[in-house]
């Protein structure tokens, strides 16, 4: 397809016609037995459901950020989308000049992509930044959805993670894009035997009697989000891509969290009265909220209401943090954490836990995973273009 039938549509945030930026990708994975995308009011915001909105300009992220989407058309129809974003915490925070890319979704045709990227890397570059990175949602904070998925199309994303065509990353390429960063996703049998030793490690901590564990408490969520952000800040504070969660931001994850927390997957560590660690899991929401292409639609109501019906009966569950603080590392703690949560899980009859994201070179986490006999099956890269 020639470059010049396409028009490329500037939609600034706020702005009503981000509605064709969110359901474009609806069109492009239609019939795609993998592909679950968030629900649409978690991006344009749903006061029936309390949500904000990521695109929405009253979202907490955008107190710090410049964003905005790009949408190319070609015969009335809709061939690709990309965000641009100056996240400014982001880069005080590294003392960086990054642009991000992201949102990004386009047909099987390298020069509607090239079009796409030449916007995204303009926009930024025209307002002083030296890098490009993404593809993220606005930007690439640990926290964020993010990553090209390179390998393990085969197997469905779990909650809040990405999924896409295999051409996305060689287009990137082509580009001139180079990695920047993989991120990795192990599986665990739940109902397999724990390694051995795993028990006796962690009745031996718990034995000096200075570790006490809980689970969370649903009915003060709030303080508990809060709680796991402390330790979150503390934990993740060296880790690749790092950014603090604010107050206002973890807000905005309670509503999220409130749909699919199973009390039981989320539990805190204590020395003497301190909160030093925290893990949690999440029912994988994807089993339910993913599209089934019937006549009757996938609406959000329509797949909230499939999440409600089926909660009880999710068979996977996403390990999405864990950490311990500076200082009581290398004390056991985390194996009473796993021990405890694995055990739980079975329990509730949990099938498979999938563990991620997971820097490829967070050697600590990783070795973990494969202690807990879990297998690396899905891998997601963060691209970078230098601007210079």
């Amino acid at each position: 397809m020639p470059r010049e039938t396409l028009t490329i549509e500037e939609i600034p945030l706020g702005n009503p016609r981000l509605k064709y930026f969110v359901n474009f990708p609806w069109q492009l994975f239609r019939g795609d037995p993998y592909w679950t995308p968030p629900l649409n009011g978690e991006l344009l915001g749903n006061r029936f459901l309390g949500l904000i909105g990521l695109l929405n300009p009253e979202h907490p992220y955008h107190r710090s950020s410049e964003v905005t989407h790009f949408l190319a058309w070609r015969k009335g129809k809709p061939v690709g989308r990309i965000s641009a974003a100056i996240n400014h915490r982001f880069n005080e925070y590294h003392g960086s000049k990054m642009g991000f890319f992201g949102f990004f979704d386009v047909i099987e045709n390298y020069e509607v992509m090239v079009a796409l990227l030449d916007k995204a890397r303009d926009w930024v570059s025209n307002r002083g930044m030296k890098i490009l990175r993404g593809p993220g949602e606005y930007s690439n904070a640990t926290y964020e959805r993010q990553g090209i998925l390179i390998e393990g199309f085969q197997y469905p994303p779990t909650v809040e993670l990405t999924h896409n065509f295999p051409y996305y990353a060689d287009f990137l390429e082509k580009y001139g894009f180079h990695k920047a960063k993989d991120y990795y996703a192990y599986i665990m049998d739940v109902n397999s035997f724990p390694p051995a030793g795993l028990k006796k490690i962690a009745k031996k901590v718990l034995s000096r009697g200075n570790i006490i564990t809980r689970v969370s408490n649903p009915k003060k969520l709030m303080s508990e989000v809060r709680l796991i952000v402390k330790i979150y800040n503390d934990t993740w504070s060296q880790n690749w891509g790092f950014l603090p969660i604010t107050d206002e931001e973890a807000n905005s994850l309670v509503d999220t969290l409130r749909i699919i927390l199973d009390p039981g997957l989320v539990r805190f560590a204590y020395v003497k009265g301190e909160p030093v660690a925290v893990i949690g899991a999440f029912p994988d929401a994807n089993f339910a909220l993913r599209p089934r292409w019937k006549w009757y639609g996938d609406s959000d109501l329509v797949r909230l209401i499939r999440l409600f019906l089926f909660r009880k009966h999710i068979p996977r569950v996403r390990l999405m943090f864990f950490g311990v603080r500076p200082g009581f590392r290398h004390r056991g703690i985390d194996a009473v954490l796993f021990n405890e949560i694995k055990e739980y899980a079975m329990r509730k009859h949990y099938k498979e836990c999938d563990i991620s994201l997971l820097l490829e070179n967070n050697d600590l986490i990783l070795s973990v995973s494969k202690f807990m006999k879990a297998k690396h099956y899905k891998t997601w890269r963060i691209y970078d273009l230098s601007l210079e």
